[in-house]
């Protein structure tokens, strides 16, 4: 009988990682900025989560949203969170680095590797913007990254189903893959079938209601307007509704 699959969810608040852990979540990975894709944690983040779930903790190292060509400060801010990270006890860090010709920055990205250790290593979508994805996937297993969390270069896992499928094949069990983008209890279970992965990355955030009773529709306070008001949060019964829907598969 083969193992489950491990549900990875992405996680901005200690609410969201208790839920994913009760709703049978296998580990979170945990970031903050979601609406720019996921930045670093703050440290008071990480440290409240840590204490409050027993599943495995991911930290997102990225110091800034945007692109994935770092500067030298960039790139030691990265090193300093790392560490952090690792004082923290988180489980493992998700990085990545790219050239400005789109390629994987082999030799930081495997400098940031060496510096968690004995952490686990995920290279995040960083290579979904890559210029050749299945060059940069092997350039990505000779970090010593331990997993590759990729939508297959398109905008959601399932519109890239067959070049994940052919990243798991090239992959040859030497690092793994996890699908991500747009997963959920509806299409999981093809994803998984279709690509042969092992691991899903999830987000399963819902909107929850704000607790102010007083609003000012005419500011905003970030670069997105219309959302002071608005957050997202993940519920224990999705992820137990997605972990039932891939058992059921």
């Amino acid at each position: 009988m083969s193992e489950p699959i491990s549900i990875e969810v992405c996680v901005d608040s200690v609410a969201s990682a208790i839920a994913a852990e009760r709703g049978g979540g296998t580990r979170v990975e945990l970031c903050s900025n979601p609406l720019e894709g996921g930045v670093t944690p703050s440290t008071g983040m990480i440290e409240l989560v840590r204490q409050q779930i027993s599943i495995g903790l991911q930290v997102m190292i990225r110091p800034r949203g945007g692109d994935f060509c770092y500067t030298a400060d960039e790139f030691e801010i990265m090193r300093r969170d790392i560490l952090v990270a690792k004082k923290l006890g988180a489980d493992g860090v998700v990085a990545g680095i790219l050239d400005t010709k789109g390629n994987v920055d082999i030799e930081r990205t495997r400098q940031l590797v060496n510096l968690a250790h004995p952490l686990n290593v995920t290279f995040h979508r960083a290579i979904d913007m890559s210029v050749d994805i299945l060059r940069a996937a092997e350039d990505v297993s000779q970090t010593g990254a331990n997993r590759l969390l990729t939508s297959g270069g398109e905008q959601t896992g399932w519109q890239g189903v067959e070049t994940i499928s052919r990243l798991v094949k090239a992959a040859r069990g030497r690092i793994s893959v996890i699908a991500c983008g747009g997963i959920n209890r509806d299409n999981a279970a093809s994803i998984v079938e279709r690509t042969g992965v092992r691991e899903i990355h999830v987000g399963l955030g819902s909107p929850v209601a704000s607790p102010m009773l007083h609003c000012n529709p005419r500011v905003s306070m970030g670069s997105a307007p219309g959302r002071e008001y608005q957050r997202r949060q993940v519920v224990e019964e999705d992820v137990i509704n997605l972990r039932s829907a891939l058992a059921q598969s």
